[in-house]
């Protein structure tokens, strides 16, 4: 299973995209395209509903190697097999959703990776603070998956990384035509979502991401 240190594509498996009947043949031609870490986010289905798409995904997952994520539930990453859980600002705390994630794992089992949405820096730091693994860093954009949510742009993106030691993925609206502006201001993980559950090709939409973050890795030496 890869570290976090080894991801840089997070892609995200919306029901807001996605129906529940393709769930796995998306995130199979996902994870053929390069994404390093796959997250089931199924916003107002019902939490029995939710562990069962949690059960076929991470068949999916297990057998690539990729970790995955429950949005929203921490409380499933034991029962479905999850690697962890990611949070809002306005759903559990980092401390809460830990403990939730990890008190059916069994001793040898790795500590849950629970990650948070963050909409600036002071929500990034404070999220550091508390204890979370990675956070997402956005929106960059205004995006129909975050409806009402105000894009913050592009300009906090080098100060966050000089500022929090964990790994931060921006996300919000970024697609293959702006991913290397994102990557210019400071950007080094990223998540895309609605450009790869449209695209007509996913698997050379995960590829086409997947290569331009390694020719920036190359070419910043980081």
């Amino acid at each position: 299973m890869k570290s976090l240190a080894q991801c840089w594509l997070y892609g995200i498996v919306d029901l807001g995209y996605v129906a529940p009947n393709r769930i796995e043949s998306v995130a199979e031609q996902m994870i053929e395209g390069g994404i390093d870490v796959l997250q089931l986010r199924a916003k107002g289905v019902p939490e029995p509903e939710v562990e069962k798409l949690g059960w076929r995904l991470a068949a999916v997952t297990g057998a690539a190697g990729v970790p995955f994520i429950i949005n929203d539930y921490p409380q499933l990453v034991a029962s479905v097999g999850a690697q962890g859980a990611h949070v809002g600002q306005d759903d559990f705390s980092i401390e809460d959703a830990r403990w939730r994630a990890a008190r059916s794992l069994s001793p040898h089992e790795l500590p849950p990776v629970i990650g948070q949405s963050t909409h600036s820096v002071a929500q990034a730091l404070a999220a550091a603070r508390a204890g979370a693994d990675y956070i997402g860093f956005g929106p960059l954009f205004s995006t129909p998956t975050k409806p009402g949510r105000p894009a913050i742009g592009l300009d906090e993106i080098q100060e966050v990384h000089e500022l929090v030691n964990i790994p931060i993925f921006c996300i919000g609206g970024i697609r293959r035509e702006n991913l290397e502006e994102v990557i210019r201001a400071g950007a080094r993980r990223v998540v895309v979502v609605s450009a790869i559950l449209q695209a007509a090709d996913v698997v050379s939409c995960c590829r086409e991401v997947k290569e331009t973050l390694a020719r920036s890795a190359i070419t910043s030496g980081g």
